[in-house]
């Protein structure tokens, strides 16, 4: 009973977490001020090429891919606008928060299962939501490479 407790709150944090993701100002989630920025030990995000990302990110579940009308599309336009690129950037943060903070609150289920395995469940759920986490890092440096080159174009064409 414990467990299906435990599976019940992460089902409600993680549908309350999407639906705040969906509600919070993008405006609020900037690629280059903490916790988003990228850091030194990141190299770029060269440092996720060693935890094989590119090799298991396509199978971890996507959001957009199952609610498609709610959510903008992970993929990115062939020729895809500043905008667009700026947007797509603050969606990797605002996923990155949204999964950071399921890490925490997936703790609140040492409460309902007091005990050793509430810990374990609590700490499966970490492991669960840091591919995420990690996708996400990974992904931001490439699009603000690619976010650079496009606005480059705009200026060589004013």
């Amino acid at each position: 009973m414990r467990l299906v407790r435990c599976l019940l709150y992460f089902a409600l944090i993680g549908a309350s977490g999407f639906l705040l993701g969906r509600l919070m100002p993008k405006k609020l989630f900037c690629a280059g001020r903490f916790p988003f920025r990228l850091y030194r030990w990141e190299q770029g995000g060269k440092i996720y090429n060693r935890v094989g990302v590119r090799r298991w990110k396509e199978k971890v579940p996507d959001m957009s891919a199952i609610f498609p009308q709610l959510m903008p599309s992970k993929k990115r336009p062939k020729n895809a606008t500043v905008e667009q690129m700026e947007r797509m950037i603050q969606e990797t943060c605002v996923a990155e928060w949204i999964h950071g903070l399921l890490c925490i609150l997936g703790f609140g289920c040492v409460f309902i299962w007091k005990g050793i395995w509430g810990w374990v469940i609590s700490i499966l759920y970490l492991l669960g939501n840091l591919p995420d986490i990690i996708i996400q890092r990974y992904n931001r440096p490439k699009l603000m490479r690619i976010l650079e080159r496009e606005k480059a174009k705009e200026r060589a064409y004013e």
